[in-house]
């Protein structure tokens, strides 16, 4: 086993030169800090790890390998999040001689966490680092999926070595990856490569731009529901909100929206790992960027702190706390099964693949609206051909 702290740096931040908030009401009253003075050697007993790495090999957004820390300094000067979480900032991962080294020590790190059922938040650092989340995911051998909140879709059809522009090419092709579904939310068409979005759908990828989220941005809950791991590029906000990376853009999400789509990763039953990557505090204004950045993460620790467990007893048919919905679809010839909570109100389609194993996949009150029109839900239809029928 693993020693956590041959990996990691412990926190070290200066006092905020302005607290207003008393120490009971603010964030560090309900999380416990890896100091010099008291190392932490293990999350068991933590809902949640936070990780910095400071590293921007690999990437264009020199910088950004200052973000951790400076992240951190807006997110202690919040309030205390509801509850009885228990939440351990690991301090920084160590850089290694080289990329391919801070890569395989990221991995390590991240099982370790897992492996104490806790889950890892990585404050980057670059999106240069996804190799790592996707070997530390996929040595399990099981399929996994993955939400990315991005302007751009990081793919090159040309072959060169991974980058934080290319990252996605190196999860999807490598040969040892399990990474099987991807949701791309809120790319800008003019910032996207129509091939890639073509190679995309041919996949059976949700592929949604920036203009489908923003006019119902309700409707992109199931997608995080269903994620394995959430993924965040700063450069997904618009410029006059968050300014402080390589390529911002004019268009973009508000900051509002961004922080409510982490909330929605938080709230996952299924989610097992959160990263927010591209935030460059050498190009910030005033630490906007990285305040907001601080802001998206107190959401999602907010969002992770409300979550309710549901997903492990849908298939429990007398289970009270659920509603099961049968409506036939003519074009299909067949009954489709809905599920909503009596609790959350949250909604499922029952799905089974070719061996006849029950999947239940995340959807919106829309979508069972929408067969009661005896129109076929587009969520499913995409999940029938991922799984082969």
């Amino acid at each position: 086993m693993i020693d956590l702290n041959h990996y990691l740096d412990p926190v070290c931040l200066d006092k905020p030169s302005i607290e207003h908030l008393s120490l009971t009401a603010g964030f560090s009253h309900n999380i416990f800090v890896n100091t010099g003075n008291k190392p932490l050697t293990d999350t068991c007993g933590f809902s949640i790890a936070l990780i910095g790495v400071p590293d921007d090999r690999r990437s264009a957004n020199q910088g950004a390998a200052l973000a951790p820390d400076a992240i951190r300094e807006s997110l202690y000067t919040f309030s205390r999040l509801p509850g009885r979480m228990k939440i351990a900032d690991l301090g920084n991962l160590k850089p290694g001689n080289s990329f391919e080294d801070t890569l395989a020590g990221l991995r390590d790190v991240l099982l370790k966490v897992l492996d104490a059922d806790t889950i890892p938040v990585i404050i980057g650092g670059t999106s240069a680092l996804m190799p790592a989340i996707d070997k530390c995911l996929s040595a399990s051998k099981r399929p996994w999926s993955l939400a990315s909140v991005d302007s751009r879709l990081d793919f090159t059809p040309e072959k060169r070595d991974a980058d934080s522009f290319n990252w996605i090419n190196d999860v999807v092709y490598r040969s040892g990856s399990r990474m099987t579904h991807l949701s791309a939310i809120g790319h800008q068409t003019y910032l996207a490569d129509q091939q890639v979005v073509n190679r995309f759908n041919r996949r059976h990828y949700n592929i949604i731009r920036i203009g489908e989220v923003r006019a119902a941005i309700h409707e992109t809950e199931p997608l995080f529901r269903d994620a394995d791991a959430a993924v965040f590029d700063i450069g997904a906000v618009r410029q006059s909100d968050a300014p402080g990376t390589i390529l911002p853009s004019a268009n973009g999400f508000y900051g509002e929206e961004i922080c409510l789509l982490a909330r929605y990763a938080g709230l996952s039953d299924n989610l097992k790992l959160f990263g927010l990557f591209e935030v460059n505090p050498a190009l910030d204004n005033r630490g906007q960027s990285s305040q907001l950045a601080a802001q998206m993460l107190w959401f999602f620790l907010e969002g992770f702190s409300q979550k309710q467990y549901e997903v492990t007893s849908l298939a429990d048919q007398q289970n009270p706390r659920f509603t099961r919905y049968h409506v036939t679809l003519t074009d299909l010839g067949s009954e489709a099964i809905f599920i909503k909570s009596n609790h959350t109100e949250r909604w499922w389609i029952e799905i089974k693949d070719p061996k006849g194993e029950p999947h239940f996949l995340a959807c919106s009150n829309e979508d069972y609206l929408k067969a009661n029109r005896d129109q076929v839900p587009e969520r499913w239809t995409s999940a029938l051909l991922r799984f082969g029928h």
